[in-house]
């Protein structure tokens, strides 16, 4: 599979890019977030790739960061969600908009979506709410709240899910003062 390509954008023609990669175009469907970061003159571009793959067809899906292109695999990871609808959702918000959606259980945000129905936008919510999980889950300040997405964003880079590194901030919580105690000792309690 293509992980990314690298490339000159020969040919804008929304919502598709081709780009020009040693004299091969591929033609990589793209969210609204890339093609506003885009201008007409735009030489070179990065692209993180999702191939789809059917009998009869093969689909590219391109994404600026790799971020973005997990969050578009969580919600491919839902029944009756496909890489169409998924990308469909990238033109409602950014990923982090997308995400406090799925947390705080916004169904009227998914269903604006073309051909993505109240059930489906509630599968999204339940399916996806655990794996991304909130740190609302923690009851916590407005400041620790935010202290603890630093947190769990530090833990995820050393590879423990969100649902890990939320029940590792629990077990911590009222220890340690500076965030590097903090990952600390949630990495010492992650390797028990």
């Amino acid at each position: 599979m293509i992980g990314f390509i690298n490339g000159k954008v020969e040919l804008r023609d929304d919502p598709y890019l081709i780009v020009d990669v040693n004299g091969v175009g591929y033609r990589v469907l793209v969210s609204p977030n890339v093609l506003s970061n885009l201008s007409e003159t735009e030489e070179k571009i990065k692209l993180f790739i999702y191939t789809h793959v059917r009998e009869d067809t093969l689909d590219l899906y391109g994404f600026l960061v790799n971020s973005d292109l997990k969050l578009f695999e969580n919600l491919l990871s839902v029944s009756g969600i496909g890489p169409k609808t998924a990308i469909g959702i990238f033109s409602l918000g950014s990923s982090p908009q997308i995400v406090d959606a799925i947390r705080k259980g916004e169904v009227d945000f998914f269903t604006a979506v073309p051909r993505l129905g109240k059930k489906n936008a509630q599968k999204i919510i339940i399916e996806l709410k655990n794996k991304l999980g909130g740190v609302n889950d923690l009851d916590l300040s407005e400041k620790d709240v935010k202290e603890n997405e630093v947190l769990i964003s530090a833990l995820k880079t050393f590879g423990f899910s969100s649902r890990e590194a939320l029940d590792a901030l629990k077990n911590i919580k009222g220890k340690g003062e500076t965030t590097e105690e903090k990952v600390r000792l949630a990495l010492k309690y992650l390797g028990k």
